[in-house]
C-alpha cells in the first residue's frame, strides 16, 4: 500500500480527481477510514467538542492534540496525516511556533493545518517550508477566531469580500501552503478562489466547486450528539446504534443472559469439586 504524499494531493487537481478527507482523532476509526479509502485524515481540533467535550475549540491544548494525532498516525498505512495546530499553539511566536510544529511531526503527523492569514501566518509557513514542514493554509472561517468574528458567520459574501478571500489564499499559497481549507463560503465565492490557486482547496461547507471536500467524522457517522453543521451529510446512527447496544447489554446482564456458557471459563472439576460450591 503507497503512502500519500503531498505530490500526490497536489496533481489531484491537474488531474480534476475530487480528494476526499475526514478527521479521525483515535486509532480505530483511523485505520477503518485508512482501510476506506480516504486519501487525507486531519486530526481537527473539532475532536475538543466531539471527543473531549469542551464548548469551544480553543480549549484544547497543544499536548492533547499530540496524544491524539500519535494514536491516528500509528493506524494509518495510506492517508496522509496532518495534524491541526491548536489555538496558540503557533501564534506567540516563531520559536514556538517550530517547537509545536515540529512536535507534531515527530508525533507522526506527515503535516500540519495553520489557521489563518497574514504577515506572521505567512512567515510561520514560510519557516515550515524552509524546514521541509509540509503546511495546509485555512481561511474563510476559522473557528480559533470565533471570539473575534463573533458566531458561526459566512465567509466572502460580497464580491469585495472574494476579492479579499483570493488575495490572502494567493498569499498563503506563496509562503509554501501546498493545500488549503476554505470554510463557510458561498460556493461561486471558492470557485473563484480555487479557479485561480495552482495548490488543491478543500471545501467545508464552501461548495462544490473545491477540489476536495472534508467533513468531521463524527458527523458522517452520526456519532457525535451535538449540533450538526447544515452542511454536513449524515451518512449512518452511530448514536442510535450505540445506545441501543447499551440498552440490551444492561438488559442482558440484569436478566443474567450475559455471560452465556461459551463466554465463561471453568475449572477442571476435580479443581471444583475441593472448592465445595453449590
Amino acid at each position: 500500500m503507497k503512502k500519500i504524499n503531498i505530490r500526490y494531493i497536489q496533481n489531484a487537481k491537474f488531474n480534476k480527481e475530487k480528494i476526499a478527507v475526514l478527521t479521525a482523532y483515535d486509532y480505530p476509526t483511523a485505520k477503518l477510514i485508512d482501510e476506506a479509502g480516504v486519501e487525507m485524515i486531519i486530526v481537527g481540533d473539532s475532536l475538543a467538542n466531539v471527543v473531549l467535550g469542551y464548548d469551544d475549540t480553543n480549549k484544547i491544548s497543544m499536548n492533547e492534540m499530540l496524544i491524539f494525532t500519535s494514536a491516528v498516525a500509528r493506524a494509518v498505512q495510506r492517508a496522509l496525516v496532518v495534524c491541526d495546530m491548536p489555538f496558540m499553539s503557533y501564534q506567540k511566536d516563531i520559536s514556538s511556533a517550530m517547537e509545536n510544529i515540529g512536535n507534531a511531526i515527530k508525533s507522526g503527523a506527515n503535516a500540519v493545518k495553520i489557521e489563518g492569514s497574514g504577515e506572521y501566518v505567512e512567515s510561520v509557513i514560510k519557516r515550515c517550508t524552509e524546514v521541509g514542514i509540509p503546511v495546509v493554509a485555512h481561511i474563510g472561517f476559522t473557528p480559533q477566531s470565533i471570539n473575534a468574528i463573533g458566531g458561526h458567520y459566512i465567509q466572502g459574501k460580497t464580491y469585495d469580500g472574494a476579492v479579499e478571500l483570493l488575495d490572502k489564499a494567493k498569499r498563503l499559497e506563496a509562503s509554501g501552503a501546498f493545500a488549503i481549507v476554505l470554510e463557510l463560503m458561498p460556493e461561486e465565492c471558492a470557485k473563484y478562489i480555487t479557479e485561480n490557486l495552482c495548490i488543491p482547496t478543500i471545501s467545508c461547507g464552501a461548495g462544490r466547486f473545491c477540489d476536495g471536500q472534508v467533513l468531521v467524522s463524527d458527523d458522517v457517522f452520526g456519532k457525535f450528539t451535538g449540533r450538526k453543521p447544515s452542511f454536513a451529510r449524515r451518512y449512518g446512527d452511530m448514536q442510535s446504534l450505540i445506545t441501543n447496544c447499551a440498552k440490551q447489554y444492561i438488559e442482558d446482564v440484569k436478566s443474567g443472559n450475559f455471560p452465556a456458557e461459551n463466554e465463561i471459563f471453568h475449572l477442571d472439576e476435580n479443581e471444583s469439586k475441593l472448592l465445595n460450591i453449590h
